[in-house]
C-alpha cells in the first residue's frame, strides 16, 4: 500500500513560502530550502524592527526637541522639566511636530515654561 502523505497541505506550504521570497536575489526566491531561510529570517527582522521603530522614532523626537529647545537657550532636559511643573501636558511627537512645522507655536510653549 503507497504511503500516505498531505501532498496538498505541503505543496500550499511551499507555495506560500516561496510566495514571500518573491523578489529576493538568485537562489533565495526559488529553491525550497534556501527561501525558507531567507524568509524565515526575513520575518524575525520585520517582527524585530516594528519593535525597533519606535524607539527610533522616539529618538529623532527627542532630537528634535532639544534643537528646537536649544535656539531659546535651554537644553532638552530642562526644558521637559519645566514643561512637567507647569503641568503643560504636550507628548514629544506633538513638540516635535511644533518645533519643526511651527516655530512660533514652539516658542510659545518655551516662553510659557521658561
Amino acid at each position: 500500500m503507497p504511503r500516505s502523505v498531505n501532498a496538498v497541505a505541503s505543496k500550499a506550504r511551499k507555495k506560500r513560502i516561496l510566495r514571500l521570497a518573491k523578489g529576493y536575489w538568485g537562489k533565495r526566491k526559488n529553491v525550497w530550502t534556501v527561501a525558507k531561510n531567507a524568509v524565515e529570517k526575513g520575518l524575525l527582522y520585520a517582527y524585530r524592527d516594528r519593535k525597533t521603530k519606535k524607539r527610533t522614532i522616539r529618538a529623532l523626537w527627542i532630537q528634535r526637541i532639544n534643537a528646537a529647545a536649544r535656539l531659546h537657550g535651554i537644553s532638552y532636559a530642562q526644558f521637559m522639566g519645566k514643561l512637567k511643573l507647569a503641568n503643560i501636558q504636550l507628548n514629544r511627537k506633538v513638540l516635535a511636530d511644533l518645533a519643526m512645522n511651527h516655530p512660533a507655536a514652539f516658542e510659545a510653549v518655551v516662553q510659557k515654561v521658561a
